[in-house]
């Protein structure tokens, strides 16, 4: 009901200015303030109010911490987030839910048009059923190195800052162990995870420079193969402070001295998960050193950046190890190979051919004749005359690489960088978190003990009610301190607040009590804060009979 605006304010003094040197009171006019009463929306905000009674904190700042699940995202309609189990055959279609699966956190990430890049990505212009099958791989269950399981990677973070989006999309994608790719149609993901490779390659169908050396290699700096990692990561049980969790490889660090590095786990909550990735860490600098360089024709072209191949080289080998095949006969099983091969004396020897689908098969070598006529267990369907084929010796290992790259030459050839591959890496990752004892996840791992054989001895002193509290612990931790709440029964039933106190002794002494039905609670804090279980006693003060 007020009056139409604009207002005029009128602030006047009822009492006259001071006349005297020994009074100073002059009023003054400092500034107003304009309230709106209306309530207010918070569009895209998490509001919380808490009503606490002063008394429960005496003189002490009451501090205010909260665990937030974070965002409901768009997750494949097949899928359970709580189970992590995924049923049927995805139609591609997508539901809201809580998930801390990391592909669909990323998924938001990229596509949501708020806090993500949704104004500049589409669903259409990323790659869904490729996240589809890294979200699988990061959901199945690994050792945690406590005896139970975990999920292989999860992601709990929060991005508060503004920051370039390249580099928040290198961060889930390190987390994962992917790369992001960019495949001319989609932004797709190449994860470092085991799979099938998808072409051989050989002297036979690649360009072979004036040198005559098709193949070209290189190798890490020893300087670059670490062999200690100190990974930061967020520990749940110390406050959601940062952690550091070692990582070492004592075999190497005994060979070569110790090298070591940092890292930051993003979004990594688990003392496992961020042992892992120390480990991969050390491991692929350790395993995949190699590098190899090469080119194609137009022709031979048949693999996509992040795809697993073969190489079949015969310089590195010092035997023929891969050619074409020039004829098929399916009826005698026999193959005739471009060029000779030898078979060793003793194993089984496999030759890697491509079926009529263009997927590699492997079948098992029989016998040769004339050093080019190889009778087979089996012709794949589809083997054609020309196709290309590579050799799987007993006493040579299958040479996998991870295409990295792919660039047209001025020519017209395409130059293709690969990295080592080592399939084994992901088992030694995944099984190699040992960890002693509980996890307590506290600061120098001292975890407030709880307290045990608490009495209350009630006594009378001219008059005043006393009682002398009692406890112990079933361990003595250093730097720990007691918390104790005393509280009576009022009369409408509700309990009051009588005192509170702190001690790092275990025995404390109330006075100047009176009559009623007390409850006494005490738990032990450590130096940071964190609380062990609580202990409690009832006891009753009574006048004492007549």
């Amino acid at each position: 009901n007020l009056p139409p605006r604009p207002f005029n304010i009128r602030m006047r003094r009822m009492t006259p200015d001071s006349t005297t040197d020994q009074l100073q009171n002059k009023t003054l006019w400092s500034s107003y303030t304009e309230i709106i009463d209306v309530k207010q929306c918070y569009p895209n905000t998490a509001l919380v109010g808490v009503q606490v009674d002063s008394e429960q904190f005496g003189s002490q700042q009451v501090s205010r911490n909260y665990h937030l699940r974070g965002r409901i995202l768009q997750v494949p309609s097949n899928y359970n987030p709580q189970t992590r189990q995924y049923s049927g055959i995805w139609d591609g279609t997508f539901k809201p839910a809580y998930s801390n699966n990391m592909a669909w956190c990323l998924w938001d990430m990229l596509t949501h048009p708020r806090y993500g890049m949704g104004k500049r990505l589409g669903a259409a212009d990323v790659d869904k059923w490729a996240l589809y099958v890294i979200g699988q791989h990061c959901d199945q269950s690994v050792p945690d190195g406590f005896g139970g399981t975990e999920p292989r990677i999860t992601c709990n973070a929060y991005l508060t800052t503004q920051r370039k989006a390249w580099d928040v999309l290198s961060d889930f994608c390190s987390a994962m162990r992917c790369m992001p790719v960019w495949n001319g149609q989609t932004l797709t993901f190449v994860q470092d995870r085991p799979s099938d490779k998808v072409w051989t390659y050989n002297r036979s169908n690649v360009v072979m420079p004036d040198d005559g050396a098709p193949f070209r290699y290189s190798f890490s700096a020893l300087k670059d193969r670490h062999n200690a990692v100190e990974v930061n990561w967020i520990d749940p049980n110390n406050g959601w402070e940062t952690a550091t969790e070692l990582v070492e490889d004592t075999q190497a660090i005994a060979r070569y001295g110790r090298n070591v590095t940092k890292m930051d786990a993003f979004g990594c909550t688990s003392r496992g998960q961020a042992h892992r990735a120390g480990l991969w860490l050390i491991k692929t600098e350790l395993l995949e050193t190699q590098t190899v360089d090469f080119s194609v024709g137009a022709e031979g072209l048949r693999h996509v950046p992040g795809d697993v191949i073969e190489i079949c080289d015969d310089d590195y080998a010092g035997i023929r190890t891969g050619g074409r095949v020039l004829a098929v006969n399916s009826q005698t099983r026999t193959l005739t190979l471009d060029r000779e091969i030898t078979l060793p004396s003793s194993g089984t020897t496999l030759i890697s051919l491509v079926d009529g689908q263009g997927s590699p098969v492997s079948v098992e070598v029989q016998s040769v004749t004339d050093g080019v006529k190889v009778k087979v267990s089996r012709v794949p369907d589809g083997v054609a005359e020309y196709s290309v084929w590579g050799l799987k010796l007993p006493t040579l290992r299958q040479r996998l690489f991870r295409c990295v790259s792919i660039r047209e030459n001025d020519d017209g050839t395409y130059a293709i960088t690969a990295v080592q591959h080592v399939p084994e890496k992901e088992a030694i990752v995944d099984n190699g978190a040992h960890f002693d004892g509980d996890q307590s996840g506290t600061v120098n791992g001292v975890t407030p003990p709880a307290v045990q054989h608490l009495t209350a001895e009630v006594t009378a002193d001219s008059g005043e009610y006393q009682v002398l509290a009692r406890w112990d612990t079933p361990k003595v931790v250093k730097g720990v301190s007691f918390l104790l709440r005393l509280t009576v029964a009022a009369d409408d039933g509700r309990e009051r607040l009588v005192s509170t106190a702190r001690t790092t002794e275990t025995t404390y002494r109330f006075t100047q009590l009176a009559l009623g039905n007390y409850r006494l609670t005490v738990r032990a804090v450590n130096a940071w804060g964190q609380q062990g279980d609580p202990a409690s006693v009832s006891f009753r003060i009574a006048a004492p009979a007549a």
